[in-house]
């Protein structure tokens, strides 16, 4: 259960369900599917089609595997940081999501420039990417500001790697466009695989955690998973370079 093919298959109101249900894993066992259906603010119809999904009869047998995966865990969970920590590493461990990193390691070792692009705590995770890029034998710049002129014939034939929590931030979407209109291949790290930026690049890698946006506007979903991603890219470029050699 939980397993990201399942979570690919999700809309916008299943996904909704998803993310209360992994940041609630204690809360939920004990709920009908009306209490469910109130709190994630959806109906009784979308949490049984999110059931039937999840590879369940109906909501008895959700929270019945619910269960035996808390069980399974034999772990015991501090907070909902951690279970949303522990769920993104069980979605991750299969070999559709590994695939997607050879992938992305295979393009970037076959090219060379390699660019990062992200704006704000994006923008910073993109110079820690390009760094370790480097660290691992393929050297990488970042741009993290999404204004920043692209001269022409330079960066032709490169492939941008792109971080966007939402995938909709609109100045990172122009200076994708502006890169693919000089042939470059562009690989987005994004929360989800139904994005603007996810439709447009040529490979998505989404992680799918809970979109947390505060009051103020400030967003702190967690970007651990993106950290992970990247090192896990940069640990198969340095296999695919030593096999070069």
């Amino acid at each position: 259960m939980f397993l990201l093919q399942e979570i690919k298959s999700l809309n916008e109101l299943e996904l909704s369900v998803y993310n209360y249900v992994i940041t609630n894993l204690d809360k939920v066992g004990q709920m009908g599917i009306r209490e469910l259906s109130e709190k994630a603010h959806v109906s009784t119809t979308t949490i049984l089609r999110f059931c039937k999904k999840m590879d369940c009869q109906g909501f008895t047998e959700f929270k019945f595997k619910l269960k035996m995966l808390q069980e399974n865990l034999s772990l015991a969970l501090p907070s909902e940081d951690a279970t949303q920590m522990i769920d993104f590493f069980m979605k991750i461990n299969n070999p559709e999501f590994d695939s997607l990193l050879e992938r992305a390691a295979e393009m970037i070792v076959d090219k060379d420039k390699v660019l990062f692009l992200g704006v704000g705590s994006s923008g910073i995770l993109g110079k820690y990417g390009a760094r370790f890029f480097a660290n691992v034998g393929k050297f990488a710049q970042y741009l993290d500001d999404p204004f920043y002129p692209v001269p022409a014939g330079y960066y032709d034939s490169s492939v941008l790697v792109v971080l966007s929590v939402s995938g909709e931030t609109g100045e990172t979407l122009r200076q994708v466009n502006s890169f693919k209109s000089k042939h470059s291949k562009i690989i987005s790290i994004t929360n989800y695989e139904n994005s603007t930026l996810a439709k447009i690049a040529d490979l998505t890698i989404s992680y799918y955690m809970p979109f947390i946006i505060l009051p103020n506007n400030n967003n702190i979903t967690s970007q651990v998973p993106v950290v992970f991603i990247l090192e896990m890219i940069g640990r198969k470029i340095q296999r695919l370079l030593r096999s070069e050699d």
